[in-house]
């Protein structure tokens, strides 16, 4: 098969990583497609995937507009000289719209429910694997699973931790750190939407900095009051930081997750709410906030807290016991679509064959 993966956010790398390299161990051919945004071509770089990009991302929206058109063109373009047999997305409108094209099938992974992009692309979506917990009802293309994305790349059957945070961070021995996230609310699902403020970012900063290193991982440019704190690793190396970490405070979601699914302890400030990270406060791994009220009372409740790392991995242990491995699912569901498709919606617990 030759398979046409569109990014469109550092974690899709991760997300889609695993499922790449075991289809190209089959035999398969694979494309990634993307726009500089943040860390993407670096992580796909690292991966060694081929890859085409289509230049850099606008934060405007008449810029989003123009960009829409821009690489909906240069997607089909490139489409067209890789003939793909089927594209893959976390909600792409520009592969979804490629495909049809091309009248080629278009899956797409989703767990966010951002209704301004889901009705962009899924008119034009073949099917849509989404998380057991999503809130949304997508209709018949939709077809849930038991997991969350985050295992398709932090699952123990492909990531385990090796001790190196330490290292990678240029600790002291036994030098306990904490990583927190902010930011940038440029995205379209961003608007109207908010996290910590100035004054209680502050704050918090300048309590944690008094009893851990911190380490500020940040979407734009950070204060200049704040530089002193930004994390400077390789991006692919950050799960391994988030694993060593004591606990996770941001404004985002991918990242509490990740933390939680980890076993780090994790809290979640901001307006938008994600489902994946309220279930994950079910096993007590992510505490989610809509504001920032409470938050600060939050971390000392989880600095007290008795073998801190210990409880939060037997914590995440019950949780593994749950869910399924993603990247396994994927990787039966493209071999063999659209027959694994029917499969599903007819017994929704075949899935479970790949935990």
């Amino acid at each position: 098969m030759r398979i046409l993966i569109d990014i469109g956010h550092p974690g899709h790398v991760h997300l889609f990583k695993h499922f790449a390299q075991k289809m190209i161990g089959k035999g398969h051919q694979i494309l990634f497609t993307c726009r500089q945004k943040e860390f993407e071509i670096e992580l796909i770089k690292a991966a060694g995937f081929d890859f085409v990009s289509f230049g850099k991302k606008f934060n405007t929206t008449l810029g989003k507009l123009y960009g829409l058109l821009k690489f909906d063109f240069l997607e089909w373009v490139h489409a067209l000289r890789f003939k793909p047999d089927l594209f893959l997305s976390h909600g792409s409108p520009y592969a979804a719209h490629a495909a049809f094209l091309l009248r080629k099938p278009h899956v797409s992974l989703e767990d966010s429910g951002n209704w301004e992009q889901m009705k962009i692309y899924l008119p034009f979506t073949s099917s849509v694997l989404t998380p057991d917990v999503l809130f949304e009802d997508l209709g018949k293309k939709q077809i849930r699973y038991q997991s969350y994305h985050e295992l398709a790349y932090l699952h123990p059957n492909y990531f385990k931790a090796t001790g190196t945070a330490a290292a990678i961070l240029n600790l002291e021995e036994n030098e306990k750190y904490v990583i927190l996230r902010f930011v940038s609310w440029n995205a379209s699902h961003d608007k109207g939407q908010n996290g910590f403020s100035e004054k209680e970012k502050a704050r918090i900063i300048d309590y944690l900095a008094g009893k851990y290193r911190v380490f500020i991982t940040a979407e734009g440019v950070l204060p200049p009051k704040y530089e002193r704190y930004k994390i400077k690793i390789a991006p692919e190396q950050i799960h391994e930081v988030l694993s060593g970490a004591e606990f996770f405070v941001g404004e985002g979601a991918t990242m509490a997750a990740e933390s939680g699914v980890l076993g780090t302890a994790a809290i979640y400030v901001n307006t938008i709410r994600r489902a994946y990270n309220e279930d994950q406060e079910k096993y007590g791994l992510v505490y989610n906030f809509q504001s920032e009220e409470g938050v600060f009372d939050k971390i000392l409740e989880i600095e007290k807290t008795k073998d801190l790392k210990k409880t939060f991995r037997k914590r995440r242990t019950k949780m593994l016991a749950d869910k399924i491995d993603l990247t396994a699912l994927m990787v039966w569901f493209v071999e063999n679509y659209p027959n694994s498709k029917n499969t599903l919606l007819k017994n929704p617990h075949y899935q479970y064959q790949f935990k």
